[in-house]
C-alpha cells in the first residue's frame, strides 16, 4: 500500500516549518531544516531514526538563517549537505551575518558545505515519489518550490503564505520578481494543490486564488 507522509516540525525563534517527507519505501528528503535549540534538533534526528527513515535529501525552498540553522546536525547525523538553488548560495554562507542583522545575536554557526545546486525544472527523485523544481524569486533570488505532482502538495518556502506574501525588503528581494513568481506558481499548479509554507499553515491553490489579495 503507498504512503506518502509529510511531518511538520516548527522550529526556532521565528516558528519556522521544517519538513520531513516520506514514503512506504522509507527514503526521505529534509526540506528546510532551520532547528536551532538542542531539542528541536534531537527531536528530528530522533523522528527518522525511530521511524526507521533513510534521508536522502537536505533541500532548501531558499537560504534564510531560518530555513538553514539545523543544516549542520542533517550533515553530522545523515552525511547530507544542502541543495539550494545558485543565486541564495552568498546568503548562505553569510547565516551567521544573516542571524546578527536580523536578531541582534552573535553567532558562531558552522555549515556545511553546498551539496548541489538546483535549477528550475529539475527533477529530486526518492522512494516513489519526486519533487519538481520551481524557480520562484523575489523573497530571496535563489526561491525555489518544490512540486509533487503525483501527490497534489507544493513546498513554497517564504514566498508563499496562507493569504499572504513574503517579505522582499530583505537582501536583494523584488516585490515585481515576487508577483511575477506568484502567478507562475497559480499558473503552474493544479487549484487542488495544498501548499506547505514555511511560516504558518498549509493552505490550497484555489482558496488563494479566490482570497489572496495579492494575486487581486
Amino acid at each position: 500500500m503507498f504512503q506518502f507522509d509529510i511531518k511538520t516540525f516548527v522550529v526556532n525563534p521565528l516558528q519556522e516549518n521544517c519538513y520531513i517527507v516520506s514514503d512506504e519505501s522509507k527514503e526521505c528528503v529534509i526540506i528546510d531544516c532551520g532547528a536551532f535549540f538542542e531539542e528541536e534538533r534531537n527531536a528530528i534526528v530522533d523522528y527518522i531514526r525511530h521511524q526507521e527513515l533513510k534521508p536522502i535529501h537536505l533541500l532548501c525552498t531558499h537560504a534564510h538563517f531560518d530555513h538553514v540553522f539545523g543544516a549542520g546536525t542533517i550533515y553530522q547525523h545523515f552525511g547530507l549537505k544542502p541543495k539550494m538553488h545558485h543565486d541564495d548560495e552568498f546568503l548562505y554562507l553569510a547565516t551567521n551575518e544573516q542571524t546578527t542583522a536580523m536578531m541582534g545575536a552573535s553567532i558562531n554557526l558552522q555549515v556545511p558545505p553546498v551539496g548541489a545546486f538546483l535549477n528550475d525544472g529539475d527533477i529530486i527523485r526518492f522512494g516513489n515519489h519526486q519533487l519538481r523544481v520551481l524557480h520562484v524569486p523575489g523573497h530571496s533570488p535563489g526561491g525555489v518550490l518544490f512540486y509533487c505532482e503525483e501527490e497534489k502538495v507544493a513546498f513554497s518556502g517564504d514566498t508563499l503564505f496562507r493569504m499572504s506574501v513574503g517579505r522582499t525588503d530583505l537582501q536583494r528581494g523584488s516585490w515585481t520578481e515576487l508577483m511575477n513568481s506568484m502567478h507562475r506558481i497559480v499558473d503552474k499548479l493544479p487549484e487542488d494543490t495544498i501548499v506547505y509554507t514555511g511560516h504558518g499553515p498549509k493552505t490550497i491553490i484555489r482558496d488563494e486564488l479566490s482570497m489572496n489579495p495579492y494575486l487581486k
